[in-house]
C-alpha cells in the first residue's frame, strides 16, 4: 500500500503515506463545490509531474555531476469539462545556473523521461518549458 486515505467530510480528505508516514490533505476546488482551502487532487497531479520532472532531473544532474540546486518549476493547470478534467499542464522550469549545451540536453532530456509524465493520458496537452539564466 502506497497512502491510505481518509474522508473527513466537507469535501475534504487526509491522505498518510504509508512508509514515512507524512500527512497531505485535499480540499474540492472553489470551482467545484470546495472552500479551495488545500490542494485538490488535481492539484496533486500537477505538482506530482513538476516534482517527478525535478526529481529526475536531479538523478541524471548527479550522475553527470551538474549543478541544478536552486531550480525551481512552475505548473500550471487548466480545467475542462464534460467531462470534468485536467485539459492542459503548462509546466516552466527555471534553472538557477546557466548551463552548456551538453548538460542542457541531459537535463531537458531527463525532465521529458519523467514518469509521471509519461502516465499521463495522451489527450492531456503537456507544454514544457525551460528558463535558463542569462
Amino acid at each position: 500500500m502506497t497512502a491510505k486515505i481518509l474522508y473527513e467530510g466537507e469535501l475534504r480528505c487526509k491522505a498518510i503515506h504509508k512508509k514515512s508516514g507524512t500527512l497531505i490533505s485535499t480540499d474540492a476546488p472553489t470551482d467545484n463545490e470546495g472552500k479551495g482551502e488545500s490542494f485538490s487532487p488535481t492539484d496533486l497531479v500537477a505538482t506530482a509531474l513538476g516534482s517527478c520532472m525535478l526529481t529526475i532531473m536531479g538523478i541524471a544532474a548527479r550522475n553527470h555531476n551538474i549543478d541544478i540546486k536552486g531550480t525551481t518549476v512552475e505548473v500550471t493547470k487548466t480545467m475542462a469539462s464534460d467531462p470534468r478534467r485536467i485539459s492542459n499542464l503548462d509546466v516552466v522550469i527555471h534553472l538557477a545556473n546557466d548551463h552548456p549545451p551538453k548538460e542542457r540536453k541531459i537535463l531537458e532530456a531527463a525532465a521529458h523521461g519523467c514518469p509521471v509524465g509519461n502516465s499521463l493520458n495522451s489527450d492531456l496537452k503537456e507544454t514544457l518549458s525551460f528558463v535558463y539564466p542569462n
